[in-house]
């Protein structure tokens, strides 16, 4: 089990009112990984160690998520994407290279709205923006993945009906519905998301993420006008029932940023970079060339 895991330093540091987990390694200019739902930093660990050979890699766990508090409040994605912010000054990082997948892509997105001066350039994985979904919420799209949205926006009873037992089967669920191949999480991988969610708070936390729904919407809509102009790679899972058959991709994103660069990945599901890790990593790798810290 220990191979799974990258070689990377953790450490744990209060910032913006909470205590953030996050992992580093590598050398060169910063690039950061924001993990979505259910995952934590250890979705990124099929990507962390090519990134690392040309940059420093940094891989936080998000409010609410693996090590990092789960406090009550602070899950609109404005407050997430100052977490972020926080976690840049504490390690002398100016300007980033940011890269999302699911929840940490609506982070990614606010950040590069908020903090346009502090992101190089960004890459989206498997994601279309909040303001976007809220617009286009059916039966159809519940009915292929997005139930948990208005599920885990329940107050209380996801949790109890979850907790205590039930975070196996819950979360295999999801990594087979929303996956190309349903067998490409090893069971010890599994386990690991597993005792993640077996944690006080983890459970509250993760799903308050998605009670913010509302808020978030709301800051995107805010702002709809203002085109991202930094460089934009979107790459989503061709067979993810949740974004790539659900959507037009590229098109939503042509009418999020000035410069888009937008690629399906074939024989894939919503976890793209777990599931095509040398596909991700040979794209993110030609997205990033560009990137020398300045």
């Amino acid at each position: 089990m220990a191979d799974m895991y990258p070689e990377v330093a953790h450490h744990t540091v209060r910032l913006n009112g909470i205590k953030q987990h996050y992992v580093i390694t590598g050398d060169g200019p910063p690039v950061y990984l924001l993990h979505g739902f259910p995952e934590t930093w250890f979705g990124w660990r099929k990507q962390i160690p090519a990134l690392a050979q040309h940059y420093t890699v940094v891989a936080p766990d998000l409010r609410g998520y693996g090590l990092s508090d789960k406090p009550a409040i602070g899950y609109d994605k404005r407050t997430m994407a100052n977490d972020v912010v926080a976690l840049m000054d504490h390690l002398g990082h100016q300007t980033i290279a940011l890269v999302g997948h699911d929840r940490g892509a609506r982070v990614s997105t606010r950040f590069a709205k908020d903090h346009r001066d502090r992101v190089d350039r960004l890459a989206i994985l498997d994601n279309v923006p909040t303001r976007v979904l809220a617009s286009t919420f059916d039966l159809e799209r519940a009915k292929a993945g997005y139930w948990i949205f208005p599920f885990m926006g329940v107050l209380d009873l996801p949790e109890k009906l979850i907790g205590g037992g039930n975070e196996e089967a819950f979360l295999t669920h999801l990594f087979r519905t929303w996956s190309y191949n349903p067998q490409m999480l090893s069971a010890d991988e599994v386990e690991v998301y597993v005792k993640n969610y077996q944690q006080p708070g983890t459970l509250r936390g993760s799903f308050a993420d998605y009670r913010a729904m509302a808020e978030d919407t709301a800051q995107d809509i805010e702002d709809a006008d203002v085109l991202i102009d930094c460089p934009v790679l979107t790459m989503w899972g061709a067979e993810s029932d949740v974004v790539g058959k659900a959507y037009d991709v590229a098109q939503v994103w042509r009418g999020m940023a000035k410069d888009v660069t937008a690629i399906p990945i074939p024989e894939c599901g919503h976890l793209c970079q777990e599931e095509r890790p040398d596909f991700v990593n040979a794209e993110l790798l030609k997205f990033l060339a560009g990137w020398n810290g300045s």
